[in-house]
């Protein structure tokens, strides 16, 4: 901020996900289908602007086309700023659901496999499969490059219960994320995965809230 002029706008792109197998309520899909509303009585943190908010097939290699025009769409526009131009930061924050949570983990890392512990939505169930054969081994990671310990202390700070992960599972979320990393890292833009719980566990209220207060953090650790 300072004398220079006003700081890049930052974009963020939402995703979330339908129901799945032993998940008939996706507590996901409901965020993302209302953030922009939610945003918009709240109001949005200066700096930032809501792109898309996208609800994902829970799936896979069937679903995989989708998620890369899904993923594109976010760098499309950049074409039209010049070469010369600085582009303005764009975020990828997907949301999904881990059944078994008591609070909000921001995951730093996803892995190059795939074992799926059931079927996906469109009946793909594989095993120790690399996600992006050409990366090589199925231990191949990709992190986030955004700083997460600082993004969790902040939301602490807020009074979430919230924590940083280095396990997106081997499941539809981990598949989602190692994509979006290998994208944004190959397109100079960023993303994130946030494992949330349950209504059940945490109402949709606070959750919501959560979204929010996510977005307001990551608006002052990027402008």
């Amino acid at each position: 901020m300072g004398s220079e002029g006003p700081s890049s706008v930052v974009t963020v792109h939402v995703t979330g996900f339908k129901k799945f197998h032993g998940v008939s309520d996706n507590p996901t899909e409901t965020i993302v289908t209302n953030l922009r509303q939610f945003m918009e009585k709240k109001g949005l943190p200066k700096g930032l602007v809501l792109g898309s908010c996208t609800i994902l097939e829970t799936a896979g290699h069937g679903a995989v086309s989708q998620l890369y025009k899904v993923l594109q769409s976010a760098i499309s526009g950049r074409e039209k700023e010049g070469s010369s131009a600085t582009p303005s930061p764009i975020i990828w924050i997907h949301f999904g659901v881990n059944s078994g949570a008591t609070r909000f983990a921001l995951e730093t890392q996803a892995v190059n496999e795939a074992t799926f512990r059931c079927p996906d939505e469109l009946g793909w169930k594989p095993q120790r499969v690399p996600i992006v054969p050409s990366d090589g081994s199925i231990t191949r990671t990709r992190e986030t490059k955004l700083p997460v310990a600082e993004l969790t202390r902040s939301l602490r700070k807020m009074g979430y219960d919230v924590a940083p992960s280095d396990d997106a599972g081997r499941f539809v979320c981990n598949y989602v994320y190692y994509h979006s990393l290998r994208f944004s890292e190959q397109n100079g833009i960023l993303s994130l995965f946030v494992h949330v719980p349950l209504f059940l566990t945490i109402d949709e209220e606070v959750q919501m809230q959560f979204a929010g207060s996510l977005l307001d953090v990551l608006a002052s650790v990027l402008n």
